[in-house]
């Protein structure tokens, strides 16, 4: 691990210095010593776009806040180490499995953070996809937010500001601590100082996951990644007939359902066999028929949630993709253009330089906005098959 809680947000010189004056205040407050005003608050909300390191930021704050020694984020002390490892009893991480945050969740969370630190020095409560709260998971926070306990402090992290993805009252009671998407250089150099990933893999890494650092680090480590987003660069090649859009859209879709799978499905097995043993699964004796019979809606209620995980994993897996496909067609419009711009697919500069050379500007362009509108219409929960076989047919058409 780096020195330093802070060193692996890359990329986000003012958040880091607005993190550091507020967890040097708190520690101001904790001491009954006077801090600077309005500098620390008992709810912040982290936006950015995906891969910007919102929740990075978050759990890199946590930390700090619990840093023993002075609240500086060494990085070094008991406090850092546990809320960095996800072992802080003080500290609470909200991470949906599924579609959303349910209610009930919510209260159960909301209820333990009211209460006094046990071991450090704060509570805090960690949601990282806040966008994810349902209506009443989004009220039951508000009423914590609005009236804060007094060591309790509140980190949502969230797309952006606007009221699709956090509620304009609960915005409103927040510090905004906004992130923008980090620059391939300084993804490589997380990547090769962090992860010992060789500079030129790291360089590679980083331009085709146009700064997001998670998905950096799998294209850097893990051949599988490689070969499904090889797969996905394949496509605009496919497109030669109607029969050929349908093909390649099934084969999307039925590979992000793979990645999902392959995603969830050990959680899936280990909950389900951790749930059937404390149900007595295998039992046997007068109570065992009765206990079997018990246990059907709490199976049930097992699979519902495992169901919308799995749903949620084939989703990103599917939007990793749209941005392949949509970062190809950026950097044909580029060279179309002969923009001063990075490309973001290196490898694949030939097909690059031939679709530029047989489309013409509108077309790409055209061809984009059908990627994007799909990336729109699925997560307006359009049925990603239809949306993924008309954006198909969109970018044969050009």
């Amino acid at each position: 691990m780096t020195g330093d809680v802070f060193d692996d947000l890359v990329g986000q010189p003012e958040a880091v210095e607005t993190l550091r004056a507020a967890s040097a205040a708190a520690d101001l407050i904790l001491r009954g010593q006077p801090s600077p005003p309005g500098v620390m608050t008992h709810s912040w909300l982290f936006t950015g776009p995906a891969g910007s390191g919102r929740s990075t930021a978050a759990r890199a704050f946590a930390a700090a806040l619990q840093c023993v020694r002075g609240g500086v984020g060494c990085g070094e002390c008991s406090g850092c180490h546990t809320v960095l490892a996800g072992t802080h009893s003080d500290v609470r991480f909200v991470v949906p499995d599924g579609l959303s945050i349910p209610v009930a969740q919510m209260r159960e969370l909301v209820l333990r953070a009211a209460s006094a630190p046990t071991a450090g020095r704060w509570q805090v409560l960690v949601v990282a996809d806040a966008d994810r709260l349902t209506e009443a998971a989004g009220n039951a926070l508000l009423k914590a937010v609005e009236e804060p306990p007094d060591r309790t402090v509140f980190l949502l992290c969230a797309p952006s500001t606007h009221p699709d993805d956090i509620s304009v009252t609960i915005r409103s009671r927040c510090r905004l601590v906004p992130l923008r998407q980090p620059g391939a250089d300084a993804v490589a150099s997380l990547l090769t100082r962090r992860d010992g990933v060789p500079a030129d893999v790291a360089a590679w890494a980083a331009a085709a996951a146009q700064g997001h650092v998670g998905r950096a680090r799998r294209l850097a480590a893990d051949s599988h990644a490689r070969t499904r987003r090889d797969a996905v660069l394949a496509v605009p090649r496919q497109l030669t007939t109607v029969g050929a859009c349908f093909d390649a859209a099934a084969s999307l879709i039925e590979a992000a359902e793979a990645e999902a799978v392959d995603a969830v499905a050990a959680v899936d097995a280990a909950e389900r066999s951790a749930l059937e043993m404390a149900l007595g699964a295998g039992g046997t004796g007068k109570g065992a028929a009765g206990a079997a019979r018990g246990s059907a809606g709490q199976l049930k209620e097992l699979e519902k949630r495992q169901k919308s995980r799995a749903t949620r994993a084939q989703r990103d897996a599917l939007d990793r993709a749209l941005m392949d496909l949509a970062g190809f067609y950026r950097d044909v419009l580029n060279a179309q253009f002969g923009a001063a711009v990075a490309p973001i697919h290196t490898d694949v500069d030939q097909v690059t330089r031939a679709a530029a050379a047989k489309w013409r500007p509108e077309s790409t362009l055209r061809r984009l906005e059908a990627v994007l509108a799909c990336r729109e219409a699925i997560d307006t929960n359009v049925k990603p098959k239809i949306a993924v076989e008309a954006m198909m047919l969109a970018l044969w058409r050009g």
